[in-house]
């Protein structure tokens, strides 16, 4: 049914307990698990010789980041007897990258996590979620924790 899933992680635990669900799915069905982690490169911009200097410290601290929570995921999805693949993708918009990914990868699912924010707190926040469902050709299932 489905042979190729991606889930984007940010990290967070909403994020995790996705990976969680996307591992039982994926040995059920016996898919292949892209696990994804998106990276603004250009997040702010600047004047003067500082901005370099800040832009390659934000880039390394990124990758850092990116880097722990995909050994976090791909771990867990080893251990759920899961073939699966990391991948670190860029967009200025998180749900850009998600886009740019499922193109590359030919995912034909992708699991994520919802904060399940409302109201303000989402209108200030966004939701990246919101923003893949509004893009994407494909089927997407939302996890909440």
């Amino acid at each position: 049914m489905f042979k190729n899933i991606l889930v984007p992680v940010d990290g967070s635990p909403t994020s995790m307990f996705a990976v969680t669900r996307a591992a039982s799915l994926a040995k059920s069905l016996g898919s292949t698990v892209t696990v994804l982690y998106v990276v603004d490169p250009y997040p702010f911009t600047g004047v003067g010789a500082d901005f370099a200097y800040g832009q390659a410290q934000y880039l390394s601290a990124a990758t850092s980041e990116a880097n722990a929570a995909l050994d976090t995921a791909k771990k867990s999805m080893e251990e759920a007897g899961v073939t699966v693949n990391t991948l670190v993708g860029e967009g200025h918009a998180v749900h850009d990258g998600i886009v740019r990914a499922i193109e590359t990868v030919g995912a034909d699912l992708v699991v994520m996590g919802s904060h399940g924010r409302r109201g303000l707190e989402k209108l200030m926040l966004g939701s990246v979620t919101q923003r893949v469902l509004g893009v994407v050709r494909i089927p997407v299932l939302v996890v909440r924790d």
